[in-house]
């Protein structure tokens, strides 16, 4: 069902502070279109769509989109972080706040943490988010020609899988029988969506790396579990696995001071596109840890990712065009 949410409406708003919306500036009695009370005002959200049920659990989503506009909405599937071990989708839903304001439609994800179902679940998971959406683009007015996918950490790591793992791996065939309209009478029409750029906040881009040796991190053992082809698995999963030629343009923001994700998982990926010919950018945040950026650095970031979206044709739609 969808509705307006008020709790989502209020907590907008009492981000105004975090993201400097100028609405003392504003003509008296004219709202500034991509301020909190011009999203509240039109954006609309359909709460916990079932997207997947695999091994009795069911995957949520969140759709946050834009209303009264004349054409698709662009969108950013948007994916939480906490090292596959932890963390909700409502834990992040200010944190797509930047989008909203530039006026993008935001899918937010839950997905099978380890404690449900170990690696590679959460991928799985991610992967059918764009069989949901490549389902009900039409219905919910979204383009499906300009959608982003994103997240941090974990959630980085499973922005870059989405994007970059390939139909023919297998990983997404729980989505199989949702896309068979016919009801499983004939070949699958597999209507996943395709990823035009990647927002990759220091994801893990080597799970091997982190299950042995001087990387190790508990998180990550926890995730792959003991599975006896642990190994296998976390190559599976692994966005150095994937790099290719074609990929989608993917932008990679990591502190170079990052603990619990080592910043050379963000230089060997970004190398490893280079040399595939894959458009990508690396922005390096000196001193930065595991998020917890300094204002500049944030709003440096945050117009990296403006210009690195409309230079692959995702410019932000924020315009009176739709404010009320």
């Amino acid at each position: 069902m969808i509705r307006k949410v008020a709790i989502f409406s209020l907590l907008l708003l009492l981000a105004l502070a975090s993201y400097g919306q100028r609405l003392d500036s504003s003509p008296k009695g004219q709202v500034v279109p991509g301020s909190p009370t011009w999203i509240a005002n039109n954006f609309i959200v359909a709460a916990n769509i079932t997207y997947l049920t695999a091994h009795n659990y069911s995957a949520k989503l969140d759709l946050y989109r834009p209303v009264g506009i004349p054409t698709p909405a662009p969108v950013v599937v948007y994916i939480h972080g906490g090292g596959w071990v932890a963390g909700t989708k409502e834990d992040v839903a200010l944190g797509v706040l930047p989008f909203l304001e530039m006026g993008f439609a935001v899918i937010n994800v839950e997905y099978r943490l380890a404690h449900i179902s170990p690696a590679p679940a959460a991928v799985e998971d991610c992967l059918c988010v764009l069989h949901w959406l490549g389902r009900n683009a039409k219905e919910f007015n979204l383009d499906l020609q300009r959608v982003v996918v994103a997240g941090a950490s974990a959630g980085g790591h499973l922005a870059l899988t989405t994007a970059m793992i390939p139909t023919s791996a297998g990983l997404e065939n729980a989505c199989a029988n949702a896309d068979d309209a016919s009801g499983g009478a004939g070949a699958w029409p597999n209507q996943r969506a395709p990823v035009a750029a990647v927002i990759n906040w220091f994801g893990i881009t080597d799970v091997a790396d982190l299950i042995h040796g001087p990387n190790v991190r508990a998180y990550a053992l926890s995730w792959v579990g003991s599975q006896p082809d642990a190994e296998e698995i976390a190559k599976r999963v692994s966005p150095l696995s994937y790099v290719r030629p074609g990929l989608p343009a993917i932008l990679t923001i990591h502190g170079d001071q990052d603990k619990y994700v080592p910043y050379q998982h963000a230089v060997r990926l970004h190398a490893a596109l280079e040399k595939a010919g894959v458009k990508n950018e690396l922005l390096t945040m000196p001193g930065g840890g595991h998020g917890g950026f300094t204002a500049e650095q944030d709003f440096q970031m945050w117009e990296k990712i403006k210009q690195f979206l409309a230079s692959v044709g995702i410019s932000p739609v924020t315009q009176a065009s739709h404010a009320p």
